[in-house]
C-alpha cells in the first residue's frame, strides 16, 4: 500500500538510518517539501522512512520517530539517502547490512536515487555506483576509493548528476543537490524561488576544493628547509628556481631532485601552492583589493591570480572572498 496521496505530486522518500545527521533530513524537507509551482501548489510529497518504523538515533542529543518502513520506497519517484557516520564508517568490507539491502531492493528500477555526504557509501555498497562518476565528502574520499574501487570518484565537486543516480559532497552540499533536482524537474525560476525563500544561493561557485586546506607536509629530515623558509618570506617577489637552489648551495638539478624527494612535488608547484594559500588568507582576513592581494601573494596581476585560483579551487578570487570573508567590511 502506497503511503503517498494520489495527487500527482513527485514522490520523494528519504531513507534514514541510525546516526542520521538531522540537518541533512531537514534540507530535503525544507527545499523539496516546500517547492511550489507558480500557482502555489506543492510540487513534491516528501516522506521519511527507515528499514523499520520507530525511533531512529541521530548524531545529536535527540532521536526522531519514523512512522514509515521500507514500504515507502515501493512507490517513490526519488529516493534520497542522507549520511550516517555511525553506519557509513561501519562499511569495513563494503557490504550492506541485510535489512538495508532488502530495503533498497524495493526501489523501482525507474526511480531516481540520490545521496548526501557519506550516504554515497550505501549506493556504492549496493553496486549502484559501479562504473559511474560520483562524489562524497572530501575527508572520506580516500577510504571510499579503497572500499569501492569500481566507482569513478570525483572528490572535488559539490554534486554529481549521472542521470538516474546523483551524489553530493559534505552536509551542506545537500542544499546544492536538492536545488539542482528542483531546477532539473521544474526549471531555474522555481529553484531560484526555493533558494530565495530559504535564504541560500541558488547556485554555488566551484567545488569542494575551496573548502580543503592543503598544508605541505614537512619531512622529518630535510635539506631544502632553508630554501623554503627563504621563499615563504618573499612570496611577493619574483622567485626563480636558481634563487632557491642558491640558498642551499646546490645546483639546480640537485636541488630539484632533493626538493621533490622531500616535499613530493616540484619547487614550482610548491611555490604556486604556497601563493594560493597566502592569497586565500588575504582574501579571507583583509580588505585589500584583489589587485593588491595578487601582488602580495606573488602572482603579479589579478588575471594571473584568477587563473591560478580557478585551477586550484574552482572559483574566482571574488567568489572565494564572498564565501569566506571574515569580519572585515565587504
Amino acid at each position: 500500500m502506497a503511503v503517498f496521496a494520489p495527487d500527482g505530486r513527485h514522490r520523494v522518500a528519504v531513507l534514514v538510518r541510525h546516526g542520521l545527521l538531522p540537518m541533512e533530513l531537514g534540507i530535503v524537507h525544507r527545499l523539496l517539501g516546500r517547492a511550489r509551482a507558480a500557482r502555489g501548489e506543492l510540487l513534491y510529497e516528501v516522506v521519511t522512512c527507515s528499514t523499520a518504523p520507530g525511533v531512529v538515533r541521530t548524531d545529536a542529543d535527540f532521536t526522531i520517530n519514523v512512522d514509515h518502513g521500507p514500504e515507502a520506497l515501493d512507490e517513490a519517484d526519488t529516493v534520497i539517502i542522507p549520511a550516517s557516520h555511525e553506519s557509513d564508517e561501519a562499511f569495513t568490507d563494503g557490504r550492506l547490512p541485510d535489512d538495508l539491502a532488502a530495503a533498497l531492493s524495493r526501489i523501482r528500477t525507474d526511480a531516481r536515487i540520490a545521496s548526501i555526504c557519506t550516504g554515497a557509501s550505501v549506493l556504492a555498497a549496493a553496486g549502484l555506483l559501479d562504473g559511474r562518476r560520483a562524489t562524497t565528502h572530501w575527508r572520506y574520499a580516500e577510504r571510499f576509493q579503497q572500499l569501492f574501487p569500481a566507482v569513478r570518484l570525483d572528490p572535488e565537486v559539490l554534486y554529481v548528476d549521472d542521470g538516474r543516480i546523483l551524489t553530493s559532497a559534505g552536509v551542506a552540499s545537500g542544499t546544492d543537490l536538492c536545488l539542482h533536482l528542483v531546477r532539473r524537474d521544474h526549471g531555474a525560476a522555481v529553484a531560484n524561488d526555493v533558494a530565495r525563500r530559504t535564504v541560500v544561493p541558488p547556485h554555488r561557485d566551484g567545488g569542494q576544493a575551496q573548502f580543503i586546506r592543503r598544508p605541505v607536509p614537512e619531512p622529518q629530515v630535510a635539506s631544502t628547509t632553508l630554501a623554503r623558509a627563504w621563499a615563504l618570506a618573499r612570496l611577493h617577489e619574483p622567485l626563480s628556481l636558481r634563487d632557491m637552489a642558491t640558498q642551499e648551495s646546490m645546483s639546480v638539478r640537485t636541488f630539484t631532485r632533493r626538493f621533490r624527494e622531500e616535499v613530493g612535488m616540484s619547487p614550482g608547484q610548491w611555490l604556486t601552492q604556497q601563493r594560493v594559500e597566502h592569497a586565500r588568507h588575504l582574501l579571507e582576513d583583509t580588505d585589500l583589493s584583489v589587485d593588491q592581494v595578487a601582488r602580495d601573494a606573488g602572482f603579479g596581476t589579478a588575471a594571473s591570480m584568477r587563473q591560478h585560483l580557478q585551477a586550484a579551487l574552482g572559483v574566482s578570487p571574488s567568489a572565494y572572498r564572498r564565501t569566506f570573508r571574515t569580519g572585515v567590511a565587504a
